[in-house]
């Protein structure tokens, strides 16, 4: 499947290492795949190697199983200098009922960085589909949300 140089689909099977007691994949499991999908995916789209900023709004909606298929659907949704914004959307599968469940979404702030680690400019992402518009125009209010919620914590830290 030929996807866009800001896209990218990793499909794992989840084998038995993967679980706890009950069967059911650790959380750290799935984020390190998630931290793994969005480095893929955004040094791929930059084309230099990138480092994790943040991850925002890991939801994790539902269990996912040993024996599962889980595939990460992720995409550069904004630029900005140096970031990305990696939106990723993880799909669980049963692999004989081929019953296929949202499991969890979040998004990864990826910063591009030479070979001395200092951050690099990246493409800018031009949207053209109108999910790629919506997804785009969400990042916006998240990186507006998150501005904001640094200057709220620094003016609490100035009150003490």
């Amino acid at each position: 499947m030929d996807l866009p140089a800001h896209q990218l689909t990793m499909t794992v099977l989840m084998t038995p290492d993967t679980a706890n007691f009950a069967g059911n994949v650790h959380g750290g499991t799935l984020l390190k795949l998630l931290d793994q999908a969005a480095y893929a995916c955004a040094s791929r789209y930059a084309g230099h190697y990138v480092v994790t900023l943040s991850v925002d709004q890991v939801t994790f909606r539902q269990p996912v199983h040993v024996g599962e298929l889980v595939t990460l659907l992720a995409a550069v949704n904004h630029t900005g200098t140096s970031s990305m914004e990696v939106g990723i959307k993880v799909i669980a599968e049963n692999i004989r009922t081929q019953a296929a469940r949202h499991v969890n979404s979040c998004f990864f702030t990826m910063v591009a960085v030479d070979d001395d680690r200092r951050p690099v400019p990246v493409p800018a992402l031009r949207p053209f589909s109108p999910d790629e518009r919506r997804r785009h125009a969400a990042a916006i209010v998240r990186k507006e949300m998150r501005i904001e919620q640094e200057q709220r914590f620094k003016a609490l830290a100035l009150q003490s």
